[in-house]
This record gives structure tokens, C-alpha cells and sequence, in this order.
């Protein structure tokens, strides 16, 4: 692969411009420039006369050349060595790469917990902080942080709701809710006069019954949910 690095270090030793340069190739300087900047590459031709002019061979300005011309010097055994060394390298290279996963950037809304007991207040502004997921998540449009252990073991203290905005859909269902300025994630049944509250975790944590008259409302319905990727 042609290296325009190769070219300006060659260039700069010779203490050429680049005008001067590309009037010893009788081109204008405009398309020599965009050698030495990479968007464009010298012919075949052009590549002779750079070779004559630095006195070089014209493998000199592939990026490869440096291994190339010392891998050539070795004898025999050395370069079934470096052979060897390399094809390390390249599997340890590959092993790394095949371990990386992607992360996905989740904003989460970061002054509202819905709890999985006593909630906090649900604020009209707040602020926003990003967490990472390992898989990326979708149809959802807002997320923010579950509190407490009674939807535990599915939802677990410290991971993010994932609530596609929506009023009740159908009974056993998932809700993010408000109940009296409190926010909440609970199953949600509803009754002939209200709704019925359930955990899934039930030790200590009773079902609570919902009246239609109380300051209630359904944020919408958790479609999915993950523990945050911690950084190193």
C-alpha cells in the first residue's frame, strides 16, 4: 500500500518543497499535494519517477517496505522465526478482537427511581446521566434506575427500567407508575373498582390495592431491563 509518509520523509530529507517536487514531475503542485495528504495516490509512472529521482526502488514508498526489506535479509532460519513470531501476533491480535463488545449508551433519567417499594417523588425536571448496555436496547422511551427488591430476582436492585410510554394494557403486566406522588414498578391487575398492586417478590411486600379515585396514573409498561456495564 502506498505510504504519503514515506514520500514527505523522503521529501523533507532531500530538502525538496513540494513545489519543486512536482515540477521534477512536471505536475502542478495541487496534485502532488494530494499525494503527501493521502486522498490520492501517484500512477505507475509517477511512481518510476519518484524511484529515479530518490534514487530508491519503488517498493521504497509502500507502507510495508521497512519489513519487507528486513525480512528479506534474514537467512533461512530466521525467517521461518519471524514467520512464526508473526502468525503469533496476528492469532493474539485476532483472540483480543473476537473479546471486545460493543457497548450501548442509555440515558437514564437519574432524579427518578422507580422502586420496587416506597418510591421517591416523580420531579418535573431532572437531570440525565449515561450508562452502557451489552446489548442494544429498543422500543422503549424512557428509562431510569429501579430501587429496592420486591420485583427481584427479575428486576434487581440497581438495574434500568426500560418503559415504552403507554396506559394499562393487559393484567400481569409490568407498569412504571405514580400512586399518591410516589413512583413505583409493579405488576398491575385491574379490578371492576381499581388496580391491584402485586410484587413478585412477595416476602414482606403485600399486594395494595388502587382506587380509582386516587391520584394514580400509569407512566407505561416496562419492556425490558439491564444491569449497567461497569467501566474498569
Amino acid at each position: 500500500m502506498f505510504s504519503h509518509l514515506r514520500l514527505k520523509e523522503k521529501r523533507l530529507a532531500k530538502k525538496l518543497s513540494q513545489t519543486q517536487l512536482a515540477d521534477l514531475l512536471k505536475i502542478n503542485r495541487s496534485s502532488y499535494h494530494s499525494w503527501e495528504s493521502g486522498r490520492a495516490k501517484p500512477n505507475q509512472k509517477h511512481l518510476t519517477d519518484l524511484a529515479l529521482i530518490f534514487d530508491v526502488p519503488e517498493t521504497y514508498f509502500e507502507s510495508e517496505y521497512p519489513i519487507v526489506t528486513s525480512f528479506l535479509q534474514l537467512n533461512d532460519a530466521n525467517k521461518r522465526l519471524a514467520e512464526g513470531y508473526v502468525d503469533d501476533l496476528l492469532q493474539k491480535q485476532q483472540d483480543a478482537d473476537s473479546q471486545i463488545v460493543p457497548l450501548y449508551p442509555v440515558d437514564v433519567l437519574d432524579a427518578i427511581a422507580l422502586s420496587a417499594g416506597p418510591g421517591q417523588s416523580l420531579a418535573d425536571e431532572y437531570e440525565k446521566c449515561t450508562v452502557y448496555a451489552s446489548q442494544k436496547p429498543h422500543g422503549y422511551d424512557i428509562a431510569t434506575w429501579i430501587k429496592g427488591t420486591s420485583m427481584s430476582p427479575k428486576y434487581r436492585d440497581g438495574e434500568v427500567a426500560l418503559i415504552a410510554e403507554s396506559g394499562f394494557d393487559y393484567d400481569g403486566a409490568v407498569y412504571a407508575l405514580v400512586w399518591n406522588d410516589q413512583t413505583y414498578i409493579k405488576k398491575l391487575y385491574k379490578l371492576a373498582d381499581g388496580f391491584r398492586m402485586v410484587s413478585i417478590n412477595k416476602t414482606g411486600n403485600p399486594d395494595r390495592f388502587i382506587a380509582c379515585d386516587d391520584d394514580f396514573r400509569i407512566v407505561g409498561k416496562v419492556v425490558g431491563h439491564f444491569m449497567p456495564v461497569k467501566g474498569e
